[in-house]
């Protein structure tokens, strides 16, 4: 799923970036605290100077308390409580990636739950949204069928109206045609009634005689 994918290339940039940051910037640290570089060893020195011996080395990564700075030298104080001069270059102000790991794992592996738990709220929002344009189109397609439905009884209904009125039309025409010769059939009748009764004989009258 693409949202899985894009959750995965989040996580691991995020990782990158994370790590990036933290080794680059660091922590807020005390000012009398430093750590020694990332070497294998450094050589420790029992004054300010390269004049002075060797006397040891501190462990790469090792945290170390600061107590002043001469020239190109820091004296400070290893866990063992010893106190020895330290070249400057060879102290960091940030905790060395070995002590910076556990808790770089850590932020990774808060980080990598936080953007499991997004991810599957994403899948179940969008196996919601699926579900919900899959009812919509299935109601979609029930409204197209039933709207094909409905046309097609217009079109009948239509159909029907269609002969009922060609009918109607019919038997309107019938029905004058029927007028019009009951009509004339009359005016016939009363125009031959009209010519033969002038003709009739009249009948006379009979007078009354006294005798």
């Amino acid at each position: 799923m693409q949202i899985a994918q894009f959750c995965h290339r989040y996580r691991a940039v995020a990782a990158g970036v994370l790590v990036s940051v933290w080794c680059v910037n660091g922590v807020a640290q005390p000012e009398n605290e430093a750590w020694v570089s990332d070497e294998l060893s450094t050589y420790v020195r029992s004054g300010p100077t390269d004049g002075y011996r060797i006397v040891g080395t501190l462990n790469a990564g090792e945290q170390v308390e600061v107590l002043e700075t001469s020239g190109d030298y820091t004296r400070v104080r290893g866990d063992g409580g010893d106190t020895v001069w330290i070249l400057s270059d060879e102290l960091q102000e940030t905790p060395s990636a070995t002590e910076q790991l556990p808790e770089l794992e850590s932020r990774v592996a808060a980080l990598t739950d936080e953007l499991d738990g997004i991810n599957e709220e994403w899948e179940q929002r969008v196996a919601t949204m699926r579900d919900t344009l899959e009812a919509r189109q299935q109601r979609i397609d029930e409204l197209e069928t039933r709207n094909d439905q409905l046309s097609s009884n217009v079109d009948e209904s239509s159909e029907q109206v269609r002969a009922l009125q060609a009918r109607l039309d019919t038997q309107e025409e019938d029905l004058l045609l029927r007028y019009f010769m009951y009509g004339g059939g009359v005016a016939g009748a009363g125009l031959v009634v009209g010519l033969i009764v002038p003709h009739l004989p009249r009948r006379r009258k009979k007078r009354d005689r006294w005798f």
